[in-house]
């Protein structure tokens, strides 16, 4: 059995790129270990899939080079996308942050992109784990009992987050073994743990606020955090553990990122007898209120605290320093940060320098966007580019 192009990994970035070589002509195997496509996109955005972003730009993606998905992002759009959701009738609404979601249910759009291989002649093989060797210029992998040959191999296998949905370091394995770099992989999207010193915040399990949060890399991200009974999360903190790197660095926390400057001494001057808890569980939930209170050391009435003083607690809760000591890691992880090396590959076509024939595409890559859709998006671009070459 030979193909011209054999795709391992049917999830978002290898269903792509199986249906855009097809409809070239080639003829495409699309294998995958699991016995089913499409393990990720199906619980993906709470079983609505946040299928992309519209604000999904090169500039939101974390990777060893910045400027490596412009090409192939520019080249299919948030917009393609869009049309091929709505020629197939599946109904969608922007959440919030451009976040594009379904309607209905993750299921649509796995039998869309299926409805897609279908059409174009891909063939697949799901169920079998594959063993990837070289011959000569082909691609030989093995599937059960049988040998199967191609000219073009694109990898599209994922990295380790989510483990119970089958993910391993396939890729990585493989990439290394023909000489490929490995940007060392690591969780991203994923909750941070808190040491034992932060046990009054891990005991507000459950309570929610709008913040602002950075780590020591990256940028702010203005959205909810959530405490856990082990730590943080919520977008905002899911935002930020992307660029945490660990190593005794700290997350910042504006818990009032709408406050103005000099609200708590304006609410001294306005209400001199209120309590300083008072005035936070106004601004607060009344849990997060009180254990902010009781680690400021600071509560009585306003006019019993000196502006210097107050001054110092407005920065205090502008600056709120974390130091995570940990993640939940890549069992609770969206996905990879990390992975193959930018530089070993063709940003246009996603093939591999030094193995010619070889393609790498999606979480595979070193390329992870933030939470939203960004990563989908590209999936979706990084899958074409591949299928369009290989």
């Amino acid at each position: 059995m030979h193909y011209d192009v054999i795709v391992l990994g049917a999830g978002a970035a290898g269903m792509m790129a199986a249906f855009t070589a097809g409809r070239r002509g080639r003829r495409v195997l699309l294998v995958d270990h699991n016995n089913a496509p499409g393990k990720k996109i199906l619980i993906s955005g709470g079983g609505g899939c946040n299928f992309t972003n519209l604000h999904a730009v090169p500039e939101r993606y974390l990777s060893a080079n910045p400027h490596f998905a412009k090409s192939a992002m520019a080249r299919y759009t948030p917009a393609d996308f869009i049309a091929l959701i709505d020629a197939y009738g599946i109904a969608w609404h922007e959440k919030t942050l451009g976040q594009l979601f379904c309607d209905g249910s993750a299921k649509q759009v796995v039998a869309m992109l299926m409805k897609e291989c279908a059409d174009a002649g891909v063939e697949t093989r799901f169920g079998d784990s594959p063993a990837v060797e070289r011959d000569g210029e082909s691609f030989v992998v093995t599937l059960g009992n049988d040998a199967i040959t191609g000219d073009a191999l694109v990898l599209a296998t994922g990295g380790p987050s989510i483990p119970k949905l089958g993910a391993t370091g396939f890729a990585y394995d493989l990439a290394r073994r023909w000489g490929l770099k490995i940007v060392e992989p690591r969780p991203a999207l994923v909750p941070l743990k808190l040491p034992a010193e932060e046990a009054l915040f891990r005991e507000l399990s459950g309570v929610a606020t709008k913040v602002s949060a950075i780590a020591d890399h990256g940028p702010a991200f203005r959205e909810a955090a959530l405490f856990t009974h082990r730590g943080l999360s919520g977008p905002a903190i899911l935002q930020v553990s992307s660029y945490w790197r660990g190593n005794d660095e700290q997350v910042s926390v504006d818990f009032l990122p709408d406050a103005e400057d000099g609200w708590l001494r304006n609410a001294k001057r306005e209400t001199p007898q209120r309590s300083v808890g008072r005035v936070l569980a106004e601004a607060l939930p009344d849990r997060l209120a009180s254990a902010l209170i009781d680690r400021l050391g600071v509560d009585g009435p306003l006019q019993s605290h000196g502006d210097k003083a107050l001054q110092e607690v407005e920065e205090k809760l502008a600056h709120w320093s974390f130091t995570p000591n940990g993640s939940e890691g890549f069992a609770k992880a969206e996905v990879t940060v990390g992975g193959i090396a930018t530089a070993e590959l063709s940003s246009r076509t996603m093939e591999a320098r030094r193995v010619p024939g070889l393609y790498c595409i999606g979480e595979a890559v070193d390329v992870t966007g933030w939470l939203g859709g960004y990563n989908f998006q590209w999936a979706w671009a990084s899958g074409v580019a591949a299928g369009e070459a290989a």
